[in-house]
């Protein structure tokens, strides 16, 4: 199970280390290796929010996911959006970006740098959606149930979490924005424009796939019932694999935008280490292939059914980097204090649900966690 999950990222690893020592020698095998950890401790908490996405989808999309998704994730938010975003700040051609990122690094680094305001209140406004609408949701296991039971209670204001998301952003636009730790000036009209930018498109992405995940819900409702009438059987299977396309599909995207989010404070932080694309790629894509594989081991393990306060840990741990992205728009926070606060969060609610597992009497809690995703893998 572990060789056959983990393989191509153990094999990536071999050859990306590899290349990079034959490349730019030892140093630059060093900072690869860096950056890899780097990326892999920044976004442990996102393999287990894309799990329980993830496991809701069959085989085949979950393959697209490590294959497709990961050409995206590293090719995509790893080496393609740095250099568009020099190339839009900067109001230049994508030719002369790729020059600059190659022939003037520095100044690369400075116009990506200069960058960051936007990337943040974008980013940080996404994943603050994400973390407000699972914590005003009703749900069956509380973890921090002094915190979740009120939450849940307020929740069934159905606009609630838009509102407040909408209010952190004002307020970060009007007392954050003044970009001191990015090179000063008055970044308030692009903070706003950027968090509404991130809020929109996480109401229409997650709101589509929400849309065809209920509808391939209801569809396989109607399929359980004409299975019991002999008349009906031969109309609906055509419909409900169609629904069940599009919800991956949107599923799919959903992930992919999740995904971009959890990037954007590993390719910012990656410049404390290096300026080098090529560099940043590589090693930041090692971390995002050993993220994609977790992802679909922990599917495989049903350890979300097994370890149920795991996903509460991650979703806190989604709303701290939202905060964190936040505040980095004027202060800077060194990203292993952003790394630790995931790590120990996840911890922290892992730990509680092995404590809980042991006072139900099912220390392992195996079996029917795992048999429920075992078919669909």
């Amino acid at each position: 199970m572990l060789l056959k999950t983990f393989g191509w990222s153990f094999a990536i690893t071999v050859f990306g280390l590899a290349l990079a020592g034959v490349l730019w020698g030892w140093q630059g095998l060093a900072i690869v290796g860096i950056l890899s950890i780097l990326e892999i401790s920044l976004s442990f908490d996102n393999a287990v929010i894309n799990a329980g996405i993830l496991r809701k989808m069959n085989a085949f999309w979950q393959k697209i996911f490590l294959t497709v998704g990961i050409l995206v994730a590293v090719f995509g938010m790893r080496l393609v959006f740095p250099v568009v975003i020099v190339a839009i700040t900067a109001k230049i051609g994508p030719i002369e970006a790729v020059d600059l990122a190659i022939n003037n690094k520095a100044h690369y680094e400075e116009l990506v740098t200069s960058a960051h305001p936007a990337i943040a209140a974008f980013g940080g406004m996404f994943l603050l959606m994400i973390f407000l609408d699972f914590i005003f949701e009703e749900r069956d296991y509380k973890w921090l149930a002094w915190i979740e039971r009120p939450m849940a209670k307020l929740g069934k204001l159905d606009t609630l979490s838009i509102i407040i998301a909408l209010v952190v952003l004002l307020v970060s636009a009007m007392t954050v924005a003044t970009d001191v730790a990015h090179g000063g000036g008055d970044k308030s009209a692009t903070v706003l424009l950027s968090g509404v930018a991130g809020l929109i498109t996480y109401l229409i992405v997650g709101g589509v796939s929400g849309y065809f995940e209920d509808k391939l819900e209801d569809a396989e409702e109607g399929e359980e019932a004409a299975a019991a009438t002999p008349e009906k059987k031969g109309g609906g299977t055509g419909a409900a694999v169609g629904l069940a396309g599009k919800a991956a599909f949107f599923m799919f995207l959903y992930l992919e935008v999740i995904d971009a989010s959890f990037s954007f404070d590993g390719v910012i932080s990656a410049f404390a280490i290096t300026n080098d694309i090529f560099m940043m790629a590589l090693g930041l894509g090692i971390g995002a292939m050993y993220i994609r594989s977790l992802t679909v081991f922990l599917v495989r393990k049903g350890t979300l059914d097994e370890y149920v306060y795991l996903e509460h840990g991650a979703h806190y741990a989604i709303g701290a980097l939202a905060v964190i992205l936040l505040v980095t728009i004027k202060y800077e926070i060194h990203e292993v204090i952003t790394g630790l606060i995931g790590v120990v969060l996840i911890a922290l609610s892992y730990w509680s649900s092995v404590v809980k597992n042991k006072r139900d009497g099912k220390p392992g809690a195996e079996g029917g966690a795992k048999s429920e995703v075992a078919s669909g893998v």
